[in-house]
């Protein structure tokens, strides 16, 4: 197996809609995958997160799997509609309760929390306010972080503000495919930069508990399909498009220029000293990897391509295409970037899970997954990328946003009728691998 340093963090990671349920329990506000969920033709499923995996009552069984697990660090979510239900105004104390409970057991386990305050589940109220096309969402987001970290932060020193704005601005706002469900460029990227601002906001307001803030990015890593400089400039379109649109800000960078021109984007909402509060300096950075993407040029026929890219052979459950090596540019442009605090926040895979008459799932191929993954992270640490930890996703199988139950990314199985939890053979084999990797 491959080395690491003795202090990496093993972890796994989870996300609030997608696994607590009790969605109308204990002062709990609607949210946007509520609403989103309960529309008709908006899961492919028809299914919602109403009960999930039930974690809101079973978590102390939860930590008794990571537990057994062995692993340093649960990074989960929070919900915000569990904490301030209408976005803004009253605190609801029975919400943090939840989560002081969950803290004090995770800590009481030897497990370290990393909690993320953003993970999509906006309150409906705010969402019936404009919602991330409001600037006024953006600073609700900054006093609910601050509500929060005031609560917790005496016992977690670890913080994310966002995870993956990407996909909650251009896949909610833009595409459709996400809650809120709206549709239009310039929608998506309004939203993005109010993301991008309330992480800005929030950011201060963390450090200044004595914590430290965070943000995580998805990036795929983008490949030129041949040698031909269309191809090479369609990848850093792309590129600047996907990954480079949150990070470059967030850096101090400003938003890609190219990008900027080729979306047509007014950048009206851009106030005086916006990016100045996007780029407050952080300590830490999460990077969300799953695949790579092969990028044509449309202006390029095949007979003109040289040096051909060889299309990836081997997917996941998901159609994402399985490279491990694309990880380590990504990281290496994390550190060029300069950050010295680097997670593997997400990675991981859908498969079939095709279980026996025990429900037990002899998941090999989640197993080469993740061994060749972990490989590739330590070539990047040993060509001095400072990657501190790595947290598998998931736990166990969840709620798949648009896909409801029908993709299953757990190294633990849920049986949703009954929610016994079924640990895989991936489960025992990173359990193996943990202890090898400390010995």
């Amino acid at each position: 197996m491959s080395a690491f340093p003795a202090d990496f963090i093993w972890g796994v990671a989870t996300a609030s809609y997608q696994i607590e349920g009790a969605v109308d329990e204990a002062g709990r506000g609607e949210s946007i995958w509520d609403r989103f969920s309960h529309t008709p033709g908006k899961i492919l499923t028809g299914e919602n997160g109403d009960v999930a995996c039930d974690h809101y009552h079973r978590y102390p069984d939860d930590i008794e799997l990571m537990s057994r697990l062995g692993v340093d660090a649960y990074r989960f979510s929070i919900a915000w509609p569990r904490i301030v239900p209408e976005g803004v105004g009253g605190v609801n104390q029975a919400g943090l309760d939840f989560y002081d409970r969950l803290v004090d057991g995770l800590l009481a386990a030897g497990i370290t929390p990393y909690p993320t305050l953003y993970h999509w589940d906006l309150p409906q109220a705010l969402e019936d306010d404009g919602g991330w096309l409001n600037r006024r969402t953006a600073e609700a987001f900054a006093d609910y972080a601050e509500v929060v970290v005031d609560r917790l932060g005496d016992r977690i020193e670890n913080w994310m503000t966002l995870n993956e704005p990407w996909c909650s601005s251009l896949l909610g706002y833009m595409a459709g495919f996400h809650a809120p469900g709206l549709t239009g460029v310039e929608n998506g990227l309004n939203a993005a930069h109010h993301l991008l601002l309330a992480h800005g906001l929030a950011t201060p307001r963390i450090q200044a508990a004595g914590c430290n803030a965070g943000i995580v990015l998805n990036m795929d890593h983008m490949v030129p399909a041949s040698g031909h400089p269309a191809d090479h400039a369609a990848a850093d379109l792309e590129d600047q498009k996907f990954g480079r649109w949150f990070l470059d800000p967030v850096s101090g960078r400003g938003y890609p220029r190219d990008a900027v021109e080729d979306y047509g984007w007014d950048m009206a909402v851009v106030r005086p000293g916006d990016l100045d509060l996007i780029a407050a300096p952080i300590d830490q950075i999460g990077l969300n990897y799953y695949s790579i993407r092969i990028v044509r040029s449309d202006s390029v026929t095949e007979a003109d391509r040289t040096e051909v890219v060889a299309e990836p052979t081997e997917y996941t459950e998901m159609g994402w295409a399985v490279a491990p090596a694309g990880i380590i540019p990504l990281l290496e442009r994390l550190r060029d970037y300069g950050y010295e605090r680097i997670y593997i926040t997400e990675s991981g895979a859908a498969y079939p899970d095709v279980q026996d008459d025990r429900s037990y799932v002899d998941d090999q191929d989640r197993i080469s997954y993740l061994d060749r993954h972990f490989e590739a992270v330590s070539e990047a640490i040993d060509h001095g990328v400072p990657v501190k930890g790595y947290f598998v996703w998931s736990l166990m199988d969840n709620f798949e946003w648009g896909f409801g139950y029908s993709k299953r990314f757990g190294l633990v199985r849920v049986d949703y009728e009954t929610q016994a939890r079924i640990p895989k053979a991936s489960y025992a084999w990173y359990r193996d691998y943990i202890r090898s990797a400390r010995a």
